[in-house]
């Protein structure tokens, strides 16, 4: 790679980070930004496995909140999951973020998010790509 070339990705990086960093301290209890900052850990943590619209490694995340655990048609769950059985809420999401062996020993996620705050970052998007809480558990 081209030095400037680098020096202009790391430059960027940089900032990119100290962008996020902002949005996180100077206006934590604003949505909006909690899901923009969420999406944007979210692509960091969870994307090598995870999609919002798409079955990957992991099941896709879209209508996550509200929905019943181990519910995607189109996704084959590890038996641990599909015994853990009720919904997918916010706090319940954060539990699972924060040790996935703890809360189904067996499960096929064995990433963890130790960062509290992190957590309710990533939690507050993927209820923003969710269905208003029980609707998305109709269907």
């Amino acid at each position: 790679m081209r030095p400037s070339l680098s020096l202009a990705l790391r430059l960027s990086t940089a900032a990119t980070a100290g962008v996020l960093a902002l949005v996180i301290a100077a206006r934590p209890g604003i949505a909006a930004d909690d899901a923009a900052a969420g999406q944007a850990l979210f692509k960091t943590k969870c994307t090598a496995c995870h999609s919002v619209d798409a079955d990957r490694i992991g099941p896709r995340l879209q209508n996550v909140v509200g929905r019943p655990v181990a519910s995607v048609p189109t996704y084959s769950y590890s038996p641990a999951l599909k015994k853990l059985g009720g919904g997918w809420t916010p706090a319940r999401l954060d539990q699972w973020l924060s040790g996935t062996q703890k809360m189904a020993p067996g499960s096929k996620m064995f990433l963890q998010v130790d960062d509290p705050a992190q957590r309710r970052l990533i939690v507050a998007y993927l209820q923003s790509v969710s269905e208003p809480s029980g609707l998305a558990a109709k269907k």
